[in-house]
């Protein structure tokens, strides 16, 4: 990925997904904090928080996914499009019930910062826990982030028919005449599970 993102750049992020879901559990607007030296490099542009980048934010609750949702391509810098997506994965992610306040302090988050969608002609090219996926065949579409075969222990086969399955269509569909197979590569990092 061309995007190198700081330690202090990776703790702006999960602080403002912090911040901008708690603010709107509390019904008031958002605080965000930087510290001079990020302050100074996000005003003359030159932090990765400035540049145009898909995101996906993740909120778990204990081992459990609490919510997830994301851009795969943003034309909005990594900054808005992570606190975007913040609102969205706690409120917005018709999977799950709106986050509450009282579980909100059992919650940790994860922050994926995309790479561009490269076109994949060779699926036995595609390499677990380096590449997600995007496929797109018959009007239906789904997309896999890096980690998550990794998280499922998934192989390479397992990991190609489930993106079918995520897109509504069947085992294989990757291989079909028309569909479109895209590879894109992340920067994953977030919070500690609480002990």
């Amino acid at each position: 990925m061309n995007l190198t993102i700081t330690p202090e750049e990776r703790e702006a992020l999960l602080a403002d997904v912090r911040e901008t879901i708690s603010a709107a559990l509390e019904r008031r607007p958002p605080e965000y904090q930087r510290g001079p030296a990020l302050e100074k490099a996000v005003r003359e542009g030159n932090s990765a928080l400035t540049k145009p980048c898909g995101a996906f934010v993740t909120i778990h609750k204990g081992k459990d996914l609490r919510g997830c949702i994301g851009r795969l391509i943003a034309s909005d810098s990594l900054e808005k499009t992570v606190r975007i997506m913040a609102g969205e994965a706690a409120f917005g992610d018709p999977r799950f019930s709106p986050l509450s306040r009282t579980e909100w302090p059992a919650c940790t988050i994860e922050i994926s910062a995309l790479s561009p969608m490269e076109p994949c002609s060779d699926p036995a090219s595609v390499r677990v826990g380096l590449h997600g996926l995007y496929l797109v065949h018959r009007g239906q579409s789904g997309v896999l982030l890096p980690q998550v075969p990794v998280e499922q222990g998934w192989d390479l086969d397992k990991y190609l028919d489930y993106i079918c399955v995520k897109a509504g269509l069947p085992p294989h569909s990757y291989d079909a005449p028309g569909a479109q197979l895209y590879t894109f590569t992340a920067a994953v990092f977030g919070e500690e599970p609480a002990q």
